[in-house]
């Protein structure tokens, strides 16, 4: 960021709960499976019957017992449900109904168990022990050992951390602000170039922009990649905490850009972002895909649910999931570089148009925001997994 023309660039450190994976296994029969713990699982053994849930819906966990068993689900949704399902709503789904162990079943092909974090920042670890296995190891799981006993280990060490938020800035010296931002950390099982090391090249890319047109910003651009996002929003959570939520005119968070080539912009309910965007399509005569919906799931989250303006960029993909995401697979080369200067241009156009002074976009307030996840189905989810912030009021 200082390289490009960023002013001010600086590391901020906070500290992490930090959890070092070991051995894990899966022993079924006469064989073993190939398995990855899940980030913040328990040191733990298991003995106990495999079930297999399928897509490990809340309706298949009511219609299961599973108490005192090892749960396998598949990491996707099928067509006909009308919302995605966090990995994390479905371990915990397994914890509420007494599962003693929890396997996590890529939905893509190819051999690549997949990671990705449970528990909370504010447990010391995740209430059973957790691993991922691939597509065909689940399959095969299923096949032979479904109803069977099977023995579940996970080997992880527990212990302090530090992670960092970077900053930089540009624009005139406002109060307001708009936010440009990413997250720079990813899983170490690969490069996790998608997720989400071209969110970071993106914001790095829009300020090496802005430096050069920075006299046209009407309001002061912060960059922030943020770290620890992979392990429950912890960076940005704490950005949020400390930073005058009115003075935020509009988060700008890329997580999932340049995996394909349109973008798709979720605008949390706030026409403003849509308005904007869809008029930055018209101009370049390029697509930008538009969801009013909500998403839980990234760093403009805890901006968003205290009712800041705040959108999350990725790309609009056919494929369900993450596609590579949180394999050995999410590597650089899968991506365009193509992508990402086109992409670059429509954001920085996007960035400019918020930045404007006659551009407004109005705080929500945050029971409208608690009133949206329930009528989108998705209140359910985060009050399992601990992630619900809201009174009965809709109030901090």
């Amino acid at each position: 960021l200082a390289d490009v023309g960023a002013r001010n660039a600086r590391l901020e450190s906070f500290e992490i709960q930090g959890w070092t994976r070991g051995d894990s296994a899966i022993t079924a029969g006469d064989t073993t499976q190939d398995c990855i713990a899940l980030p913040r699982s328990p040191s733990e053994r298991v003995v106990a019957p495999l079930i297999d849930l399928g897509y490990g819906l809340p309706a298949d966990f009511e219609g299961s017992d599973v108490e005192d068993a090892i749960v396998m689900v598949r990491s996707d949704v099928p067509d006909y449900y009308d919302r995605h399902l966090h990995r994390r709503e479905k371990y915990y789904h397994a914890v509420e109904n007494g599962a003693v162990g929890f396997v996590y079943r890529n939905h893509v092909e190819g051999c690549l168990p997949p990671t990705g974090s449970v528990g909370t920042d504010e447990e010391p670890v995740g209430a059973i022990p957790a691993v991922g296995v691939s597509s065909e190891v689940g399959s095969r799981l299923a096949r032979r050992f479904d109803g069977e006993s099977i023995t579940l280990s996970v080997e992880a060490d527990i212990h302090p951390a530090t992670s960092q938020n970077v900053r930089a800035e540009l624009g005139p010296d406002t109060d307001d602000r708009v936010l440009v931002t990413s997250h720079v950390d990813a899983h170490d099982i690969a490069e996790g170039a998608m997720d989400n090391g071209a969110g970071t090249a993106m914001i790095v890319e829009i300020a090496n922009a802005l430096a050069d047109r920075e006299a046209e910003l009407e309001t002061r651009i912060e960059f922030v990649a943020f770290g620890a996002e992979e392990v429950g929003l912890v960076g940005s959570t704490r950005a949020a905490e400390r930073l005058d939520r009115e003075s935020i005119n509009a988060v700008v968070n890329n997580d999932g850009v340049v995996r394909d080539r349109t973008l798709s912009i979720v605008t949390h309910g706030f026409d403003a972002l849509r308005d904007v965007a869809n008029d930055v399509a018209d101009r370049y005569d390029h697509p930008i895909g538009t969801v009013p919906k909500l998403g839980p799931h990234s760093d403009h989250w805890p901006f968003v649910k205290w009712g800041v303006p705040g959108c999350h960029v990725k790309s609009l993909s056919d494929g369900a999931g993450r596609g590579w995401g949180h394999t050995f697979a999410d590597t650089i080369e899968k991506l365009e570089p193509r992508t990402l200067s086109e992409q670059a241009i429509l954001l920085t156009e996007y960035v400019v148009a918020l930045a404007r002074e006659d551009v407004t976009i109005d705080h929500r307030e945050p029971d409208a925001i608690a009133a949206d996840l329930e009528s989108q189905d998705l209140a359910e989810g985060m009050r399992i997994t601990g992630d619900w912030p809201y009174d009965q009021s809709g109030s901090n």
